[in-house]
């Protein structure tokens, strides 16, 4: 046997030459309620009908009820999506401030490299998030092409001189500022595809929208007239701009005829930021805590032929089951370099199996004087931590999902477990790099640039 047959050999094993293997693209939006799209159940009166490109996707293949990001804010959930590994465990708990010079661990392997090593082309599109010096920028995590921002927002329309971190880049040279911000990306994902539709390929648009500031296009704003709280209708109109630029995504898909074979993922970084806009209903909270509405999440998957058109996945998943998953769909083999947090759940995807077996998720933000949470079936234990004091509520998701009645004192057993399990996870962790709960940390006004 020649070496060329024999590497031939070894790839067919690995099943790396099947054509099963999808193109994967995540289309992952920024800060927007629980009840902003309309396939939701519980969806706003106001939105009812303004996501129905995002609609699509729930409609034409399944709709997740109890799915999570890792973290209750942007750059967190990120590190932990993109490793598949709880991002405590490498000093990752808070939002990575603007010209840090530390970003994620080199040590860490992003779910990007692993797809590259098994043939796949990779591209990110939008916000980055992850760390500003070069050796943290994308195109050294695994993306062959990257276009968007190193930091975590900017406006929506042209700067006349954007700071570094803030102009949109590819691959580490700026580009001309023009064009709106949401449709630049939608572009820019829709050029990926056309690029790299031949071959395996994985892209992930990080959309800034419906995140801060308020700067909705005028022709979306005047759609959304029976909208009249003025915040609320400029968040909406961000979120049918993302609507729009996600059908322009599905609609290149079907143009390249690589639809059939594409598992397509939205759903959005962390819990809706009513503070600007989003509708969390009906759950308690929102971006930075860790009540649900700080950590559920909107998520609908498709793929033609493999998710069964409306189905409905009650099982949890956590955005950490995200990398294992997708190595594992691309042909990647599980081994003792691949220490994902989460669990592949394809077969769910698929239908071959319904739930997945009981687990326990957990949350914790600011290292260890911060706050701490656990999941187990039905019931959720929160600890709130700092300044001298430690309180815990006891929830059950199933009869209570807006955790409105704590229960721990008619639930001891259950409170004690969870409890200990909590103590016994954060042993896995370190105090965070920057941010609260980091050495030296001083809380203060951060001056907001422009």
């Amino acid at each position: 046997m020649t070496r060329l047959q024999f590497l031939l050999l070894a790839i067919l094993s690995l099943g790396l030459l099947s054509a099963d293997r999808p193109n994967i693209v995540v289309l992952y939006s920024d800060d927007a309620g629980y009840a902003d799209f309309g396939f939701q159940p519980n969806v706003a009166e106001d939105m009812k009908s303004w996501t129905p490109n995002i609609d699509k996707i729930a409609n034409e293949g399944a709709r997740f009820t109890n799915a999570y990001m890792s973290a209750c804010v942007c750059s967190p959930s990120r590190a932990g999506l993109m490793t598949g590994r709880y991002q405590g465990r490498f000093g990752y708990d808070n939002n990575l401030p603007p010209g840090m010079k530390n970003g994620l661990s080199l040590k860490e392997t992003f779910i990007s490299k692993r797809l590259q090593k098994l043939g796949y082309k990779t591209g990110l599109v939008g916000k980055w998030h992850l760390g500003y010096p070069q050796k943290f920028h994308p195109n050294k995590r695994g993306w062959d092409w990257f276009y968007g921002l190193l930091q975590g927002s900017r406006g929506y329309f042209p700067y006349k001189n954007p700071s570094p971190h803030r102009v949109i880049q590819e691959n580490g040279q700026p580009t001309p500022e023009e064009g709106y911000v949401t449709d630049r990306f939608g572009d820019a994902a829709c050029r990926f595809i056309e690029e790299n539709h031949e071959s395996p390929f994985y892209l992930f648009v990080s959309f800034t929208a419906p995140h801060g500031p308020l700067q909705p296009k005028e022709e979306d704003y005047k759609k959304l007239g029976h909208i009249k709280n003025v915040r609320r209708r400029k968040f909406a109109g961000l979120v049918v701009s993302l609507d729009q630029n996600v059908g322009k995504i599905l609609a290149s898909l079907k143009k390249h005829k690589v639809e059939k074979n594409t598992l397509v993922l939205f759903t959005n970084d962390n819990g809706g930021q009513t503070q600007v806009g989003a509708n969390n209903t009906p759950l308690r909270g929102r971006k930075g805590n860790l009540y649900e509405g700080g950590i559920r999440v909107p998520w609908a998957m498709r793929w033609p032929k493999k998710i069964q058109p409306k189905s409905v996945v009650q099982t949890p998943v956590v955005a950490l089951d995200l990398a294992p998953t997708f190595f594992t769909l691309a042909g990647g083999q599980m081994d003792e370099t691949a220490k994902f947090d989460g669990v592949d759940f394809s077969k769910i995807i698929t239908g071959e199996q319904k739930n997945l077996p009981l687990r326990k998720l957990y949350w914790r933000k600011g290292g260890s004087n911060g706050d701490i949470a656990i999941r187990h079936g039905k019931w959720k234990l929160i600890q709130t931590r700092g300044k001298g004091n430690s309180k815990y509520e006891l929830y059950n998701l199933e009869k209570d999902l807006s955790e409105t009645e704590d229960i721990q004192s008619a639930n001891a057993k259950v409170f004690n477990d969870l409890k200990t399990s909590l103590v016994d996870w954060e042993k896995l962790l370190i105090e965070p790099y920057w941010g609260p709960g980091a050495k030296g940390y001083k809380p203060g006004k951060r001056k907001r640039k422009k």
